[in-house]
């Protein structure tokens, strides 16, 4: 029986698969779907200072192979996050991990300072740098070396749980970005957020998401995560979780080749809220075939042609 247990920071996960911030809710909504318990972690949907209603209909389109999102970070907002949420996840037997956004390295701390003051069972903290479709603030951070250590380092002196920064893929060198992120005190990094998307009506001439421009993600941006996780994990020495694509074991493997110590899926969630469960096993079929072990003998373990 292979250990799937794995590393992040100081945080143990039972197993490698986790769920996509924005793909699961605030964690309890699949409760009936699925064990989110059997799973190695929850990260919850991103959390604003405010409430926000998101952005306006249509904000989803499926694609040949995926789906653009344009959802502009819906959310019930940090106060009702901490009263409503954050009790429940004492109930549960797996990692939780917060996701927060915001348009202001002030609002990132805020939200980060308001849940840091109540005592709570969260293992840490997913600092979303790098959401495509608002109108401000986080790709900000996520395309900016400077920026992207700024904030780090002010939330890195704020807590003590595991901090973990969320990359975009709409950057010319998302290593450089994860070297800033890891020099300031990350924990770890994921990757990748959605890739910059657009679909248009040919018969109407108009966009079929309001916003226009929105993010893709599903099968057609696995490649992409897979290039930066292996970018990544070859330029920092933190433990890299991979995003992007994921829709069963064999793609959990590849990424782990490519450098990562986890991987969260994402949109396959939508199909079926047990798609993480249904990994999980095909993971366990894939590592007992060949005879794994344990993690060590897949993270990093990519074979050069030579």
């Amino acid at each position: 029986m292979t250990d799937l247990n794995t590393t992040i920071g100081s945080i143990e996960l039972k197993n490698p698969i986790l769920v996509a911030s924005g793909t699961f809710g605030y964690g309890e909504e699949c409760d009936e779907f699925s064990d989110v318990n059997q799973l190695g972690g929850i990260i919850t949907k991103s959390i604003t200072l405010h409430p926000r209603e998101g952005n306006p209909p249509p904000r989803i389109v499926e694609t040949a192979s995926g789906m653009l999102n344009s959802i502009g970070l819906a959310n019930i907002g940090v106060d009702r996050y901490i009263s409503d949420m954050l009790p429940k996840y004492d109930e549960l037997d797996t990692t939780v991990i917060m996701n927060i956004a915001g348009s202001s390295l002030t609002e990132y701390i805020n939200v980060l300072e308001a849940v840091e003051a109540v005592p709570n069972s969260l293992a840490g903290y997913e600092i979303n740098i790098s959401c495509p479709n608002v109108g401000e603030g986080g790709m900000e951070f996520g395309v900016d070396c400077d920026l992207t250590s700024q904030l780090t380092s002010e939330l890195r002196q704020r807590t003590d749980k595991l901090l973990v920064i969320k990359l975009s893929p709409n950057v010319t060198n998302i290593a450089a970005i994860a070297q800033s992120a890891e020099a300031a005190g990350a924990d770890a990094v994921s990757a990748i957020n959605t890739v910059v998307g657009m679909s248009i009506n040919p018969a109407t001439r108009k966009s079929n998401v309001y916003t226009k421009l929105c993010g893709l993600s599903g099968p057609a941006v696995k490649p992409v995560g897979v290039a930066a996780v292996y970018k990544i994990s070859q330029s920092v020495s933190i433990p890299v979780i991979g995003i992007g694509g994921i829709t069963k074991g064999e793609d959990v493997a590849e990424y782990l080749l490519a450098g990562a110590s986890a991987v969260q899926v994402g949109t396959a969630n939508f199909r079926d809220p047990a798609a993480g469960l249904q990994i999980l096993t095909e993971f366990h079929d894939f590592c007992d075939k060949n005879n794994i072990s344990d993690l060590t003998e897949l993270i990093g373990r990519l074979q050069n042609d030579t």
